[in-house]
């Protein structure tokens, strides 16, 4: 019977990392992405004449060409390094409301592209400049969206501060699905919904990668300063929910179940002006 029950949950956890459609979609209203697709890329460290508003430029030119008349691109955005291990990282993001449209954004990409710049030394040129400034160096992840996001209000005028938190699922024997979802959604209502210095939140599980323990969240702040003040009212918040202590060591106990007690933190810079 106890590996029957281990069978039994490793399946349900599985399930719920690798079959968010099912899973998830039921709880998300339309204007929600299905799948994210993170590609990291780094900085040319030898490029001598490296311009930060020239960059920006080539990029912006390219977000208002062909990514924003891109109709099976949701958004896009673009975070480059604050804190993290590696200060040549930069990330773009783009999110897609199914697996088919993330199929075909590339063709899509391409004709647009062309209708851009018609003439080919002249696509042949702004793509040499605009990839000037990486390295050949990259890695792709595709996540699955969750339920219980945080949506921003409105669309920024400022670049923000991105804080990003990878935990890692455990696989628990005694876990269950259902569970795992309720305590999610108990925590968001209770505490992230509530927090207003989280000005969005975004939840992710791995679909397709490196590494399908991840499970990855993403916290908007208006700066590194609401970060210390985010942790501060979290904690409010958990009293003001749960006012036994009894209950909150049971709660967490219960969330913590479900993953290693390994994680990582990162925080980058989204930049406004290149989103979608």
């Amino acid at each position: 019977m106890k590996t029957t029950n281990r069978i039994f949950a490793t399946v349900l956890v599985m399930l719920l990392l690798l079959s968010p459609i099912t899973l998830f979609a039921q709880e998300e209203t339309p204007k929600r992405p299905e799948f994210v697709a993170v590609t990291t890329m780094h900085w040319n460290m030898d490029m001598e004449d490296f311009d930060m508003d020239t960059w920006k430029a080539i990029e912006k030119e390219f977000l208002d060409k062909v990514t924003m008349k891109n109709e099976f691109i949701m958004g896009t955005s673009v975070y480059m390094h604050l804190f993290t291990a590696d200060n040549t990282e930069l990330m773009y993001v783009q999110t897609f409301a199914s697996w088919e449209d993330m199929g075909k954004f590339a063709d899509r990409n391409a004709e647009l592209i062309k209708e851009a710049w018609p003439e080919e030394a002249d696509r042949e040129a702004f793509m040499k400049k605009r990839m000037a400034y990486y390295s050949n160096e990259h890695s792709d992840e595709i996540y699955a969206a969750m339920p219980g996001a945080k949506l921003m209000a409105e669309k920024p005028t400022k670049d923000m501060v991105t804080y990003v938190r990878k935990n890692h699922f455990s696989f628990p024997e005694d876990g269950t699905e259902e569970e795992f979802m309720a305590l999610k959604k108990e925590g968001f209502d209770a505490i992230i919904s509530k927090n207003e210095f989280i000005k969005a939140y975004y939840p992710n599980a791995h679909a397709w990668g490196s590494d399908r323990t991840e499970y990855v969240e993403a916290f908007f702040l208006d700066s590194m300063g609401d970060l210390d003040k985010m942790y501060d009212r979290n904690s409010e918040l958990i009293k003001e929910a749960f006012p036994d202590e009894e209950v909150r060591k049971a709660k967490g106990k219960a969330w913590n179940n479900y993953f290693t007690g390994v994680h990582g933190d990162y925080l980058y810079t989204w930049v406004h002006e290149l989103s979608k």
